[in-house]
């Protein structure tokens, strides 16, 4: 727990009696190697803070396409979110990478920590923008950048992750093929 009070006090400060208050609106699960967190279809209960592992937050196209939309790692936060804010049922899939920990927290908990602590709604908020922002530019960045463009800021962004995920993951997150990749790869 003391990875989630420094990840939330890199952001708002918090004394003892606050942080306990916060760690019990979460809850901690260890997570093995190809564990699902999340299947299309399921009741999204959680948005998760990573505390150790690598995670793949992607969707499946009705041809059977694999969509990768992020990788989690350490103090990452990660979910389908537009189905846990709408409490919808899941359309995208959470699969453990490497084996790790992770803490859910629930909308329910979520709102009443914003409630109780205006401290923790700020902290949500700038994670929100900071999260939205991150989005527009891998949109961004897919839209109007050449393989090599994203291939060179996937490395700079995540050097750790280069040599942790498999190269086929990564040339998923890229839009590019696994031969495209190998050639950037050598470059």
């Amino acid at each position: 727990m003391e990875k989630l009070r420094t990840h939330i006090e890199q952001i708002a400060p918090i004394n003892e009696e606050e942080f306990e208050v916060i760690k019990t609106h979460f809850t901690r699960k260890r997570v093995r190697k190809g564990q699902y967190l999340l299947s299309e279809g399921d009741e999204v209960k959680h948005e998760y803070f990573v505390l150790s592992g690598i995670y793949k937050v992607f969707y499946v196209d009705e041809q059977g396409k694999d969509y990768i939309l992020q990788f989690a790692q350490e103090n990452w936060w990660m979910s389908d979110y537009p189905s846990f804010f709408k409490k919808k049922n899941a359309t995208m899939y959470i699969e453990c990478l490497v084996e790790g920990e992770v803490l859910g927290l629930t909308l329910e908990g979520r709102e009443k920590l914003s409630a109780e602590l205006q401290k923790m709604e700020h902290f949500f908020r700038v994670k929100l923008t900071n999260g939205y922002v991150a989005l527009q530019l891998r949109i961004k960045l897919l839209l109007s950048s050449t393989p090599q463009q994203r291939y060179e800021e996937f490395a700079r962004l995540y050097p750790n992750l280069m040599q942790l995920i498999p190269k086929k993951l990564i040339a998923e997150f890229l839009g590019v093929s696994r031969e495209t990749l190998s050639r950037l790869y050598q470059q």
